[in-house]
């Protein structure tokens, strides 16, 4: 068994910072590397300055190291870095700062809201959503309306993990946004909470024009667990998308929802294993015993999966 390490293991922090200062770009790349491996906080301050390297390489790689830490000066040189103008090194800020947990790196994050590239604002409410500022929620519902559907689709999820009652009328209204990613993001949004009026938006949306939309919403719905969406996910269970019948009768299974018999067990009789394997899934799931002699009639269907999950269900309405 290998005994881990102490940081000096991995060289002088002060020594390999030195290597910032060559003048090949292909040292000073190799150094960030080496200063990220040391884990230690003494080499944030390092890193944080070798975010302003002439070469796009090397501050590619500075963003990369960055995510490995946090708090407020890691997040300083991923926002430092979020605006860079090589793609690649925005990039890979941005998701750096997704993977942010302290609440004190919201300080670098929330002027970026006012960033006049969409890009930088959509990063910026990415990584605030992990942090559930409260000071976020205020730019967060104004960004409801910003132009650019990204930046609405990421401010949904930062309004999502606050969890506010209060929100709910907001993201009730994004569901019917002009932008399809932005109504699925919404009705995903909408799952924290079990108001019939949630759940009502949501069973909406499974009439939405975007089978994306239709599929989110059927899965929204078995997560926020209103009985009253029984009826139209069993009316999905006959969606031209087979991803939306599937992720309906993960729903149906999930609401114990007996009076959608009649409409999942003919499910068993699909050409798609998929479905009838989700099918028998969502029978055992109800636990109805009027499932039996349909479950039983497919307990040896040619698809293992399908036979597996089929016995299962047996043992569960049985």
């Amino acid at each position: 068994m290998s005994v881990f390490e102490p940081f000096e293991a991995f060289g002088n922090i002060e020594t390999i910072a030195e290597r910032l200062l060559d003048p090949d770009a292909a040292i000073r790349r190799l150094a960030v590397i080496e200063l990220a491996e040391t884990a230690s906080p003494e080499a944030l301050p390092h890193l944080i300055d070798a975010a302003g390297d002439a070469s796009s390489e090397v501050r590619l790689q500075v963003a990369i190291a960055l995510g490995e830490f946090d708090g407020a000066g890691a997040a300083g040189g991923l926002a430092r870095l979020v605006v860079d103008g090589q793609p690649s090194v925005a990039q890979a800020a941005a998701d750096g700062l997704a993977e942010l947990k302290h609440q004190e790196a919201g300080g670098s994050l929330l002027p970026l809201l006012d960033h006049a590239s969409a890009f930088v604002r959509a990063a910026a409410f990415r990584g605030l959503k992990g942090l559930r500022l409260q000071g976020s929620l205020g730019p967060a519902l104004i960004a409801l309306r910003d132009a650019d559907a990204a930046v609405r689709v990421q401010a949904l999820g930062t309004i999502a993990y606050l969890k506010l009652d209060s929100t709910i009328p907001s993201l009730i209204a994004a569901t019917r946004d002009e932008n399809a990613d932005v109504r699925a993001a919404a009705v995903n949004a909408l799952t924290f909470t079990a108001q019939l009026a949630a759940a009502e938006a949501v069973a909406a949306a499974l009439g939405d024009a975007n089978w994306q939309v239709r599929a989110a919403a059927a899965e929204a719905l078995g997560r926020i667990g209103h009985g009253s969406a029984v009826e139209a996910l069993a009316k999905a269970l006959s969606d031209d998308y087979w991803q939306v019948q599937q992720k309906s009768l993960g729903a149906l299974g999930k609401l114990k929802a007996n009076a959608a018999l009649p409409r999942i067990i003919p499910l068993l009789e699909s050409d798609m294993p998929t479905l009838r394997k989700e099918a028998a899934a969502a029978l055992g799931e109800i636990g109805n015993p009027g499932a039996w002699e349909a479950l039983t009639a497919h307990a040896d269907d040619p698809d293992p999966d399908v036979r597996k999950t089929v016995r299962w269900a047996l043992t569960r309405v049985g």
